[in-house]
């Protein structure tokens, strides 16, 4: 029973030394310093790198456990220059990060998301309007919808227009033989934030042929973040929409409206008041 008068020793040290306002403050800063951390790994597309580091500090320290001396030695090698490594890799988002960290609209963010689903409403019906019209012209459009995944790297290669969404507008973006019209107009928590944005090209070489250039930086940037893009052919009008690298092509207005609604908008739970619950629930009983 030693062991257990050592634990409430142990125990009852730590209640004697706890601060109520300050332990609990410093706390609540580091669990929400890591929430953060963790919610910006998740939109910079960052989690499989950092994965592989977790891994890696598994293995050094099983192999220091089971006494490997040359697999200790080269991974702790590898670990003293892997900080400048990591430094050199996510030097975009450490600078991200530490941008995001002074700006006091990242805190206005975490309270706007009702206002937010109604801009994206917005954005969602005037891109529909616009491209319905753009197809009738064949006129070609890119237009990416940000969702989790942080585009900001790809918003910074293009022009700034931060402008809320008009299908007047849109369809002026992409007018023919303007400064705008090649290249992606990016949708951030529905505003047109940028255009003329750079794209990367997909690496799938079983795409179709028939495909070009803009088809393919659309599926590109779907593969390699959770961005919906929207896409019109210049050759045929057709409205397609890229989502996970994949390409749904030949949309009707109808099926390209109500795609945009599944993959922008939170699926919201009908909310019914309680008379009507009553009814549901007698119906219920009366059919059983």
């Amino acid at each position: 029973m030693n062991w257990f008068s050592e634990i409430l020793n142990v125990c009852r040290n730590l209640l004697q030394s706890y601060q109520i306002f300050s332990d609990t403050l410093d706390i609540l800063l580091i669990a929400v310093v890591i929430y953060w951390l963790m919610s910006f790994v998740r939109r910079s597309n960052t989690a499989n790198v950092l994965k592989g580091i977790v891994f890696l500090i598994a293995v050094l320290w099983l192999s220091k456990v089971l006494r490997l001396s040359v697999v200790s030695y080269l991974l702790g090698e590898a670990f003293s220059l892997g900080i400048i490594v990591v430094v050199v890799l996510f030097q975009p988002e450490i600078r991200r990060l530490l941008e995001q960290a002074g700006n006091t609209a990242t805190l206005k963010s975490m309270f706007a998301s009702r206002e937010n689903r109604q801009m994206t409403e917005v954005a969602i019906a005037q891109t529909v309007l616009a491209c319905i019209d753009m197809a009738k012209t064949k006129t070609g459009a890119l237009i990416v919808f940000e969702r989790n995944n942080d585009l900001d790297g790809y918003c910074k290669t293009g022009t700034l227009v931060n402008a809320e969404p008009a299908a007047e507008l849109i369809k002026n973006i992409f007018f023919p033989n303007t400064p705008l019209h090649d290249g992606a107009m990016l949708v951030k928590n529905g505003r047109i934030h940028s255009a003329a944005s750079m794209l990367p090209l997909s690496d799938n070489v079983n795409l179709s042929r028939e495909l070009g250039m803009r088809h393919r930086a659309g599926i590109g940037i779907s593969e390699r973040t959770d961005a919906v893009v929207v896409i019109v052919s210049e050759e045929s009008g057709a409205i397609s929409v890229a989502v996970g690298g994949m390409l749904k092509r030949h949309l009707a207005p109808d099926t390209f409206e109500k795609i945009l609604r599944n993959e922008l908008l939170p699926k919201e739970e009908p909310k019914k008041n309680g008379l009507k619950k009553l009814f549901d629930k007698g119906g219920k009983k009366d059919a059983k």
